[in-house]
């Protein structure tokens, strides 16, 4: 997909800017979607499964509770996505420490070289876009991400489970 470059200064030029900026988010939404359906496919994981477990792997260890909520998804339906990743040896469930009772989920570390080998080419390219800005312009980037990232989890929040 093509990005919208804002070509003017201005009143005009700021609108034009955010409108490309907005537009662009959502083809980067979109073309990062694409990217994890065809990896999670080619590790034969369904889109939710996928999901579920990067949302595993980056925040490990993780409740089946905290899982359902951070994947928007019923805590019937979590509990067949932590059975089918179990199953498949990607995550394990283990005690947890505080409360013996409760369940914390973490992914099994063997298997990231597995998932960091289909995203190898897109790592590249990455570290070759970034070593093309300046350390100020880095942290400018990296703090605007993070605040459309928190921005998405807080709408996310309003959005009904399935």
């Amino acid at each position: 997909m093509d990005p919208i470059v804002p070509q003017e200064l201005g009143v005009a030029g700021n609108r034009r800017a955010k409108a490309a900026i907005r537009h662009n988010l959502r083809a980067l939404g979109i073309e990062l979607s694409l990217l994890n359906h065809r990896i999670g496919t080619s590790l034969r994981l369904s889109d939710t499964d996928f999901d579920a477990l990067n949302v595993i792997s980056r925040y490990s260890p993780v409740s089946p509770r905290e899982l359902a909520e951070r994947c928007g998804l019923h805590p019937a339906t979590a509990t067949g996505v932590i059975d089918r990743l179990e199953r498949g040896g990607w995550i394990y469930r283990e005690r947890d420490p505080v409360d013996r009772r409760g369940v914390r989920l973490r992914f099994v570390p063997g298997r990231g070289t597995e998932m960091s080998r289909q995203y190898a080419g897109m790592n590249t390219s990455l570290r070759e876009i970034l070593d093309s800005y300046h350390d100020d312009e880095l942290e400018l980037i990296a703090g605007f991400l993070q605040r459309v990232a928190d921005a998405s989890n807080r709408a996310a929040a309003n959005v009904p489970r399935q």
